[in-house]
């Protein structure tokens, strides 16, 4: 009996031991079905996340037409890209106290402080573009690129003129000869203004109505390096190159020289403003229209010629 009840109990054991090996395995085919599961709903989560669409429009990573409701965030993206210019200083260094400063508030906080001198000339700084920018908005042409105007460049077009007294009235630039210091105003409506018409009629002659002209061309400092002024300057140079039209600019550095003349500018002229105690030089620039077959990534406003000679409204500067 003693074999059979160890038969029995080896028996037993063996089905006690395929159970166990039963239930073993089922539980792990569980496990693996659940870790199975678990994996399929991560990666359906991640589907899903890959699949949510971003606010930012698709096409402000392209070249766009700014109108004035970005006009303010265009303003600050020159103001930035020109803080430490020379040109720009020279419009701002001839104002003698804050008092004489706008009422902007560009960046900083609060309103009716008291400014330091320099945070008078930031908020003047930022007064000159914003009116800048919306004259070029209303009679000129604004283009941009990024989500966040990274990249902003004025143009005058062919025939177009800023000095509109509806154009300075809505744009708020009457203000500005109210904002300067007398020394800024001589600068700015004595030197600046005259000087750059008169160099602009001399060197294009009888093209001067038929030239598009860059007034400025700034990138945010940490938006820099990504290519975006060569994309303003390329798709507007498309443009001038299927009108046979030449392309007009003042550069304000000779760092600047070297970056407009890979894209064809050539140095014409300098000029220089002599009221500060260190002259600043203005290069004059153009490019001659090449062949075209460039599709440029807007339309493009109708040039309306004007009969009287244009005038030089915003302040001038240019920055890749």
């Amino acid at each position: 009996m003693a074999p059979s009840v160890s038969s029995t109990s080896t028996s037993t054991s063996s089905t006690s031991s395929s159970s166990s090996t039963s239930s073993t395995s089922s539980s792990t085919t569980a496990a693996a079905a659940t870790v199975t599961v678990v994996h399929h709903h991560r990666h359906h989560h991640h589907a899903t996340r890959t699949k949510q669409r971003s606010l930012v429009p698709a096409r402000w990573k392209e070249v766009r037409v700014v109108g004035m409701a970005e006009c303010r965030e265009a303003a600050l993206t020159l103001a930035h890209a020109f803080a430490a210019d020379d040109y720009a200083r020279y419009l701002v260094d001839g104002q003698h106290s804050s008092s004489s400063a706008g009422e902007s508030d560009g960046d900083d906080d609060g309103g009716g402080e008291d400014l330091t001198a320099e945070e008078a000339k930031w908020r003047l700084h930022v007064d000159i573009l914003t009116y800048t920018v919306a004259s070029h908005c209303m009679s000129g042409l604004v283009t941009a690129v990024g989500p966040e105007c990274d990249s902003v460049a004025l143009w005058v077009p062919p025939g177009k003129h800023l000095d509109g007294w509806w154009t300075q009235l809505r744009s708020g630039a009457w203000r500005l000869y109210f904002q300067l210091s007398p020394e800024g105003r001589r600068r700015y409506f004595d030197e600046i203004v005259p000087l750059l018409h008169d160099t602009k009629v001399d060197i294009l002659g009888p093209r001067d109505d038929d030239a598009w002209y860059l007034v400025y061309l700034g990138t945010r400092p940490n938006s820099q390096g990504r290519g975006y002024a060569a994309r303003l300057l390329q798709d507007m140079m498309a443009r001038a190159d299927a009108e046979n039209r030449p392309v007009y600019l003042e550069s304000s550095s000779q760092a600047n020289n070297a970056y407009y003349e890979k894209f064809g500018f050539e140095v014409q002229r300098d000029v220089f403003l002599e009221r500060g105690p260190v002259p600043v030089r203005l290069s004059i620039m153009v490019r001659e229209p090449r062949v075209p077959g460039c599709k440029v990534a807007y339309a493009s406003p109708s040039p309306m010629m004007a009969k009287k000679k244009f005038v030089v409204v915003g302040a001038k500067g240019l920055m890749g």
